[in-house]
Order: C-alpha cells, then structure tokens, then sequence
C-alpha cells in the first residue's frame, strides 16, 4: 500500500485545478432540481466539456476510450473536481460509475463501441434495472422474465428505485432467463433501450421531493440477444462487477464534500453559540476522525485496485458500510446544530438529512454489507 503521491501525480493535479479554476466560473447555472429535461441537458453539457479537455472517464481504458489513468490519478480528479465545486455526475451517474465500467470489463468489442463513447461525450444516460418490488435486499431473488425468441429475449416484470430512468436512453437490466437454476445462476445482464415499446416508467417521489427515482414495467419488451453482457445465466457474475464499482469509488467524492459540510457545521456552531456545548464539540471531533479514516480507507482501496488491474474489491463493502452511517449522523449533527430551522426545507442540509436516510439502503443494504465483509473478509461460515 502506497498512500503518497508521485510528481507526475501532483503535476496531474496542478494541470486539472488550473483547468478548474478556468472553465468553473463561466457554467451557466444550475437548473432546478425538479426540471429533469433540464437537469439531464446542464449534466451532458459539463460531461461534454470534461469530453473535451480530455478528462472523461479518466480511468477508463485506452481501449473502452478512457486515458488509461491510474486510480490515484483518478482519485486525485474526484478529490479536485469536489474541492472546486464542479457539477456532479448527476444523470450521467449510471452511465460513469456503473454501466460504462461493466461494459468496459465485460463487454465485447463492439458493445463497447457501441455504448461507451456516447456516454462518454454526454450524449446518453443510462439507468440502473437491478431492485424489485417483492425482492427486497436479495437482489438474486429477482423475478423479471426473459426468454429467448429468435435474436431476441422477450422481458417481463417490474423494477423499482431505477435511477434516472424518465431521462435515460439504456437501462443495465437484470433478468431470470432460467427460473429452474439455483437463484444466483439464472440471471442474464442485458442492456435495454428505454424506447423500447412494452416500457412504463412512473416516477417515484422520494421524502426530499425529488424524482430521480422510477418504477419501470416491462410488458414483453424486445430487446436483442446483442445487448447481453456476459454469457446467459452468468449476469450474477456481471452484476458483481457493476456493483464493485458501485461500492468501491461511486461514492468517493462525496467523502470529500462531507468533509466540507462538517467544516461548514462546525462554523455554524461557532457562529450561533451551540459550540459551547461540549457533547456536539466531541462529536463533531469524533465525525471529523472517522472521515478522515474513511478517506484514509477510500486511499488504500485505490492502492489495492492499481495492483490487481483495477476494478474494486471487498473493501468497497467496508467503505461503503463505514461512510454511509457516518454520513447519517454528520447531517443528524448538522440538525443539532441549526435546531428548529432544521425543519425548514429550504434550508442548507435539511434535504441532504433527509437524502442521508437511505444511504443505508442505496447500492447495497447496510445488513448485506455486513455479510460481505464477514464471508469474503473475515472468512466466517455463512449464515442459516
């Protein structure tokens, strides 16, 4: 493990904040959280730019049409464009950090020329067809048909808590194409286009008030025996690959804006007399600790990935256990702090309390993570 940096890395990142500090105060601003069409639109525009200067999927490889970047040079750009308040990937966030990815590792040599440079040059955005109504936190419990007719498979079922699927022009789906095999065994990883006629969505809105989730229905949508990622019946496989991803960097920058936040808290506290109290001083102590660890953690998950090829490990599912009750209680904090105006919507941190509430849920339940972390970690017999 190596937690310093390189000159060539630090030069890296004098080159990007120079870039930053140039292009940042000329964004339009942004559009409202509600307007989706609109939000999608300023998104691409800055996945465009970044395109453009040469910093879209910076770690991707040269050959999926990313730079070939090292990890730490990519954790260096997450840490970068955070501290300088650029856009987040927003709609792009499946596409970036889940599908692109996955089909980079897995995908053939056409569907990576097919998927990837459009999301890389923010013309596409994709959503996320994992979870299930009736499946809960067992993903490999999933329902949705498929069956093989011809070039195509013939889908059915629901979906729910499909990220940015109103806007999105490809889903990454998960379907049962054996229902007679072992759970885990029978399941496909397909790319679906969301024009495809027999597709519903209807969106889901959160307590925050914000629709970035949907249900989608599937009433025997087409889609071709091309779009499969992976053997049929090896998408648990495929879906392993996604989902290290998901845990292992999708969440990185946002380690660094909770840093921020807490930094923020504490002078709010200074500022309307509740730094007095001693509790809410040793807790604040306490969060500015663990995300220091967890930034510690988030180092050394990199330094693993550069030397075993790149893609995340297990320890994803440490991170991702460890940041997202932390992150809960810095806004929990962050309502101590503002008291009675914390129940003010249009406050600074009220949404991102109520947001906090299902990162325990989000990619990955905190009791499967724990799982992970006790099976593949610590080696300890599986549960009955």
């Amino acid at each position: 493990m190596d937690l310093t940096y390189t000159p060539e890395e630090e030069e890296f990142r004098a080159r990007l904040r120079t870039w930053l500090a140039g292009v940042l105060p000329a964004l339009p601003p942004k559009p409202s959280p509600h307007d989706w069409p609109a939000r999608r639109a300023y998104d691409l525009g800055w996945q465009r730019m970044l395109y453009d200067a040469g910093y879209a999927g910076l770690h991707w490889p040269v050959d999926a049409g990313g730079r070939g970047a090292t990890p730490t040079q990519h954790l260096i750009y997450l840490e970068e464009t955070e501290k300088a308040g650029a856009p987040y990937v927003g709609a792009n966030f499946v596409g970036l950090l889940h599908a692109g990815p996955t089909v980079a590792s897995e995908g053939s040599a056409e569907q990576r020329a097919r998927w990837l440079p459009p999301v890389l040059r923010g013309e596409e955005v994709w959503c996320q067809g994992f979870s299930e109504p009736d499946a809960g936190s067992d993903l490999a419990a999933l329902r949705t048909r498929a069956w093989r007719d011809g070039d195509d498979y013939v889908v059915s079922g629901s979906k729910i808590w499909t990220s940015h699927a109103e806007v999105a022009n490809w889903c990454e789906l998960l379907v049962r194409t054996d229902p007679d095999a072992r759970k885990h065994r029978g399941i496909t990883w397909l790319a679906m286009p969301m024009d495809a006629p027999g597709v519903t969505v209807r969106p889901l809105r959160t307590l925050a008030g914000s629709t970035e989730f949907a249900e989608v229905f599937l009433d025997e949508v087409r889609v071709p025996a091309a779009n499969r990622v992976g053997a049929e019946n090896d998408g648990w496989r495929v879906t392993m690959v996604t989902l290290s991803y998901e845990r292992g960097t999708a969440f990185v920058g946002e380690v660094v804006a909770c840093r921020r936040v807490l930094s923020e808290v504490a002078r709010e506290a200074r500022k309307n007399g509740r730094w007095d109290d001693a509790v809410l001083r040793r807790r604040l102590g306490r969060l500015n600790a663990e995300f220091r660890a967890l930034w510690r953690l988030t180092q050394w998950n990199v330094s693993e990935a550069q030397h075993t090829g790149g893609v995340p490990g297990t320890g994803g599912s440490v991170f991702k256990l460890a940041y997202s009750h932390a992150r809960q209680e810095l806004f929990d904090a962050a309502a101590e702090v503002l008291g009675p105006d914390a129940l003010d919507l249009g406050r600074e941190w009220t949404l991102d309390r109520l947001s906090s509430l299902s990162y325990t849920i989000a990619a990955g339940t905190s009791q499967i993570q724990r799982n992970i972390v006790a099976e593949r970690i610590l080696g300890l017999p599986r549960g009955r």
